[in-house]
């Protein structure tokens, strides 16, 4: 388990300047956490550079990004994106003539689901020929970043990647009873870990959102090797979620989003993170609070955590600006529906015994039960049915706040060199944003 260290002042580390490189290590689709690192990037005058995962052609080979679609993903980043297709994980890779992981899965039903099972000799032959893949796209990558690097340059390497889920047909119905579900269409998260299907995804959220940091890391050497010669400093940053603390009853307490099945890759990302931190290499895994996006929409009630930032922007000394914040929220609620009323819900559903079981960090990620989806799910329908419109909802203004309060913690952070696995909580984003704003 990692050791918990959160981050308790805002660092003010300017290493990165006008020549400095900043490379993103996944690829940019919409509004997300990196966004604030790369205004931060931007802002103190670096370039931009960037990667592709590539596209699938209609029979799920690999390709690179056609000329109008690098053009266009290109302009998304504001930078220079190398064409060599960075897919990563295994569940669409097999040795030549064999099927590959999706192809196997691809007679599993809601019925078989649990009873179906794997040939893992063949799951490992996939796996190995993904990492090969994978590796050697790598290197091809960053021989090609290499040059485009100037000597004396820093050189700041953000990894982004995370997911893995494999695309079949039933797994959807499986991921709807088990983040969405409650009452008679509860399902146990356990039931899946103890799957052959759950199982896979395990390795392959492994291989996504862990293990290519470690090839990243691995790539980059002969970049890192030539920047250190001549006087330049390399980082590392990657994004973790392991839990967040919040205030409850007036005090900073860490609590969780329960099933978070991507727990497991976090957990080892963190531990990618602290052997190159004793390597002699500078890489932190930022643990960064609860939001929504677009891929955690599956996952009901991991917003919960996010109404009490507005508690801990009053608390950590904020003033007019974060009271304007509590404006914006109330001004989303229907008519006779207070904001109070709202955190006063997030308070008894926090305080509850079913709530606070779950707040075993040792323990993380801990399975679901009936009992913690009935008052999560439950309460989230609740106070999502209490807005003027669903589709603009509290939830999403404060995960706007989380994004541009990361940023600069990360990115000062990082150039401070502090630890291989920091936590951003409540605390430290509140303070960020008021003095953003002051």
């Amino acid at each position: 388990m990692t050791e918990y260290k959160a981050l308790r002042h805002i660092p003010q580390a300017n290493l990165f300047r006008q020549g400095d490189v900043f490379v993103l290590f996944g690829e940019l689709f919409g509004r997300g956490y990196v966004n604030g690192l790369i205004d931060e990037a931007r802002a103190a005058g670096m370039t931009i550079l960037g990667i592709t995962v590539g596209r699938r052609n209609d029979d799920g080979t690999l390709r690179a990004l056609t000329p109008e679609e690098h053009a266009e993903a290109e302009a998304k980043l504001g930078g220079r994106i190398v064409n060599v297709p960075l897919m990563a994980g295994f569940d669409m890779d097999a040795p030549p003539g064999e099927q590959n992981p999706t192809e196997m899965l691809s007679g599993v039903t809601l019925k078989s689901w649990q009873e179906d099972k794997l040939d893992w000799s063949k799951i490992e032959a996939c796996r190995t020929a993904g990492v090969q893949r994978f590796t050697q796209s790598a290197q091809a990558v960053m021989a090609e970043i290499d040059k485009l690097i100037p000597d004396g340059a820093n050189v700041f390497f953000a990894h982004t990647m995370a997911g893995g889920i494999p695309k079949i047909k039933a797994f959807l119905a499986i991921a709807n009873r088990i983040y969405k579900g409650r009452g008679d269409r509860f399902m146990s998260s356990r039931a899946l870990l103890d799957s052959d299907l759950g199982k896979l995804i395990l390795m392959n959220f492994d291989e996504v959102s862990a293990n290519t940091l470690k090839y990243l890391i691995d790539a980059s050497a002969g970049i890192r090797a030539r920047v250190e010669a001549k006087g330049g400093q390399v980082r590392y940053t990657a994004y973790g979620y392991h839990g967040t603390e919040i205030l409850i009853g007036d005090e900073y307490v860490w609590q969780t989003y329960t099933n978070y099945t991507q727990g497991y890759a976090k957990m080892r990302l963190e531990s990618i993170a602290t052997a190159a931190w004793a390597q002699g290499v500078t890489a932190t895994v930022f643990n960064c609070p609860e939001i929504r996006t677009n891929s955690s929409d599956i996952f009901v009630g991991v917003e919960l955590s996010l109404f009490p930032l507005l508690l801990a922007l009053k608390k950590e000394g904020g003033g007019a600006w974060a009271q304007e914040q509590w404006d914006i929220c109330q001004n989303l609620l229907g008519d006779g529906v207070t904001l109070q009323s709202i955190l006063d819900k997030l308070e008894a559903y926090l305080q509850t015994a079913t709530s606070t079981s779950f707040r075993n960090f040792e323990a993380w990620p801990m399975d679901n039960t009936p009992e913690l989806a009935d008052l999560m799910i439950g309460t989230s329908d609740e106070i999502t049915s209490l807005h003027t419109d669903k589709k603009a909802l509290i939830t999403d203004h404060l995960s706007a706040l989380v994004l541009e309060g990361t940023g600069p913690l990360m990115f000062h952070g990082a150039a401070e060199k502090i630890a291989p696995v920091l936590w951003l909580n409540h605390d430290i984003i509140a303070r960020q944003l008021n003095a953003l704003h002051q």
